[in-house]
This record gives C-alpha cells, structure tokens and sequence, in this order.
C-alpha cells in the first residue's frame, strides 16, 4: 500500500514530530587548524588533540547549535570524547570505536558509521526532548486501549478477525470419527458450542464483538531495527525519529513501534508468510497463526505418510533414515512448503519421512512441551494411583499454549496408534516415549537419565484419549 494511500486513512499518520526534526540543528564540524595534530584517520580533521575541558568549551562558546569536535581527554586511555553544543549548552561523551561494529556511545547502544552521524542522531535527540516534550509525554502514557484504534489494527482489523475465526474453532479434535457413533445429545452439546450458546455462530459473533481478540495471542519478535525513509509506529502513529535504531520490528509480521511503545503492545501478533524462511526452527503458533491451521502441515504429512506405509514396520521411529534424505527432503519442505512430495513413490524408506518429522519437532525453539509447562507434568507423575496421574496431566495440558496443545494431542494420538500395533512393529508406549522423549520435552543436553520424563511421556501417549477430553 502506498504511503499516499496510508495518509488516507484516520489515525495511521501524525506528522508532527516529523515536522520538529525537520527543524533540528545539523551537524558542523569545527575543524582544527593546527598542521601538526595527527588523529586517528576515522575522524578527520574535527580532531583537536589532547585538550581539557575548559579549553573545549571556550572554543565551543562561540559557535553555533550544532557545533562539535573530537579530543583526548587528558589520561584517557580507551576512548575519545565528542563535545558538541546543544542549545546554550556543551556536553560531552566517551565515544568507542571497532571495525566491526563502528562508532559507538555504549556497547548495547546506537552504532553509527560515521561520527557525523552520531551527531545527527543525537541533535535530533536532544531537539526532539527540547520541544517535542508534551507529544513524547503523551505517547509515554498511553494504555493498551489505544491499540484497537490504532494504525495496525486499522489496516488488519480483518485479517485479525478471520484468524480468529479459525483458531476459535472447537478444540476437540478426533483423527477418526465415524458420525454414525454421535448421538444427538452429543450433536446438540458441538453445536452449542460452535454457536457459542446464544444460536449466533463464533464467525458472526467475531464480526461484531472485537473483545473476542482477547482470545487470541501471539508475542511479537521485537528486534532492534534502523529504518529507512518516513516511518512511523504502528501502535501510536507519530514518527520514528532519528537516523539509526529509531525502534524496533517485528520479524515475524513487520510491526513497527518506539521502543518503549513496543512495551504497549499486546501479545497479537498476525504473522506474514512472506516473512517466514521455511518451516524448520519457525516456532509453532508463528508458523500455525501464519498458515491459518490448527495442526502443521508438516506434521499432518508425515502422520498420514507413517500411518499409510510404516504402521506395522518393525522400529518405527527407532530405526533412523537415511541423513542425506533427511536433509534432502527438509529442504524441499523449507522451499516448497505444503507442495512437497513426501509420498512414498518419492521416498520408498518410510523412516525417512519418520526421520523429518522427529527433526521438525526437534528444532522447535520452544519444545512442544513448553519449558513453563514442563514441571507441572513431571509433578502428575507423584500421584499414586493412574487415575489421578491421568487427572494431573489433563490439568497440564490446559497449561499450553493452543498450537502446542492441539499439535501435542494430534502427536500423542498418532502415537497411541503405533504403539496399538506393537506385536509387529516391537514400538510399544515405552519404547516410543523413549524415542520422543528428547525431542518432545525440555531437557539439557547433558541429561542422559530421562527415565522419569519417559515414564511421563508414555503414560501420556497410553491415556491420550482420557487425558484430552
């Protein structure tokens, strides 16, 4: 959409602080005349020597906003000072050097290429706390309300509203159903929850009550980021001022917000397949939210591909496929996504397509069992008998996010069926729990006993159906 086209719309637009930098000093080097100071060749001929504080500002007294130079501060060892006039008065700062990252104040601070840009940078700064302070003040006080009428949710208000729609559907989630075993009052109890209880479907109720995002969430992936061109924040629509990491971005849907506004903003991210590199390392809701599914497609076509021609093979899962088909095939699913050929006319070796799946899970930054769930898990197992076990992990389960949730019972589910068959394929519930146990759970790498995360595994894989209702 075009910038002409954005400024159209209400609310998306403010142009005054764009208007005050505009305003603010520029950059003038005062430039030493002496022949024989020679300085470090990165700074020029705005290096002055070896010079006190009182001999900078004398020469600074005179000159106008914006003026500055670069000295060694008697017995300074590591670093240079920058002295510059702001307004009617002249401060200074420990400037830092390195090839890699350039001129800097701080080492977790602004890097600039040149010292003329760290002076942009901070003229606008300082003449944006100047007179910019009640719109600074303003939009440091705003509240989370303000993001429903602001310039992101004015152009994906809908977007929002139809992933939504999907990710609200009921949660039950059977692999197989046959309907003819539903009875009516079981077709009555799905149908009031699709309506919500009211007899207006979840889908009319989204179009008409935007509280229902409050059930969706999703964290942004803020990173620091230096903007090119007229840019401003998603959540308060003034501009992003300066010349380098004037905010931060989104990576996973583009979201551009100040700094301390990104700390407004509520978890709601909408992500852009356009922005996502593949599948493999994607985490899950980003990838699930970003592909509109409840389940991965990836994990759905492994599943139906084991299901289909590896069943009743013996080692399912244990045996591994061959790496350079694994690698092969991740490949294709990173670049082709849901077009990829898994077939077994493409890969005869069933186990390679077991392999994928096992490595897709495995590089999951957050593990399917997520590290804030994981100990309410493990502590369903100190219950003695299986019945409260099976009630402890009911429990536990809620405790996960809906994509690892749904994607956790669709796993386990599959699971269950292997291990049904384990007369012939010798996978039993133990056996597999033992297999996925790394892959499924948050472990350090240098745990080699997992017998009690196996035993909770397996008693999940066992009483799947029971544990989700």
């Amino acid at each position: 959409m075009s910038k002409d086209a954005l400024l159209a719309i209400p609310n998306v637009w403010k142009p005054e602080l764009y208007k005050i930098q505009l305003e603010a000093p520029t950059p003038k080097p005062v430039l030493c005349e002496r022949e024989d100071i020679m300085g470090p060749t990165r700074y020029g001929k705005e290096f002055h020597g070896t010079m006190n504080h009182k001999e900078c500002e004398q020469k600074l007294k005179d000159e106008p906003v914006g003026s500055y130079l670069v000295r060694r501060s008697p017995g300074a060892d590591n670093y240079y000072t920058l002295s510059m006039r702001v307004d009617q008065a002249i401060k200074h700062f420990k400037i830092f050097y390195s090839p890699e990252k350039g001129h800097f104040l701080q080492e977790n601070f602004k890097k600039f290429d040149t010292i003329q840009e760290m002076v942009a940078d901070g003229l606008v700064d300082f003449y944006m706390r100047l007179h910019a302070a009640p719109i600074l003040k303003e939009m440091m006080s705003q509240t989370n309300k303000c993001y429903e009428q602001s310039p992101y949710m004015t152009l994906h208000r809908r977007k929002l509203r139809s992933l939504c729609s999907e990710l609200c559907k009921p949660t039950k989630l059977p692999m197989v159903q046959d309907i003819s075993e539903t009875t009516d009052s079981e077709f009555a109890t799905e149908r009031e929850h699709e309506t919500n209880g009211t007899g207006q479907t979840l889908i009319e109720k989204l179009d008409l009550d935007d509280n229902v995002y409050l059930e969706y969430q999703k964290q942004h992936a803020f990173k620091t980021h230096t903007f090119k061109g007229l840019n401003w924040c998603e959540l308060c629509a003034n501009f992003l001022w300066g010349f380098t990491s004037q905010g931060v971005k989104c990576d996973d849907c583009g979201f551009m917000a100040h700094f301390k506004c990104s700390e407004l903003v509520p978890e709601k991210c909408i992500p852009d397949l356009k922005r996502l590199r593949g599948i493999f390392g994607v985490d899950l809701t980003t990838l699930v939210t970003a592909h509109k599914c409840r389940i991965p497609f990836i994990v759905k076509k492994c599943v139906e591909e084991v299901e289909n021609h590896g069943m009743l093979q013996e080692g399912i899962y244990r045996i591994s496929g061959f790496a350079d088909e694994i690698e092969a095939l991740k490949m294709a699913l990173d670049k082709d996504g849901e077009k990829a050929d898994v077939s077994s006319q493409m890969y005869s070796n069933v186990n390679v397509i077991a392999g994928v799946l096992k490595l897709y899970l495995r590089l999951l930054p957050v593990p399917l069992i997520t590290f804030q769930s994981f100990p309410l898990f493990m502590e369903s197992m100190r219950e003695k008998s299986i019945g409260e076990q099976v009630i402890a992990l009911r429990n536990a389960v809620k405790a996960l996010p809906p994509a690892h949730l749904h994607c956790l019972k669709y796993i386990l589910e599959h699971l269950n069926r292997i291990a049904s068959h384990d007369a012939i394929n010798k996978m039993n519930e133990h056996n597999l729990a033992t297999v996925f146990a790394p892959t499924l759970i948050p472990t350090p790498q240098h745990m080699t006993d997992l017998s009690q995360e196996i035993s909770m595994l397996a008693a999940l894989i066992s009483h799947c159906h029971a544990i989700f209702l």
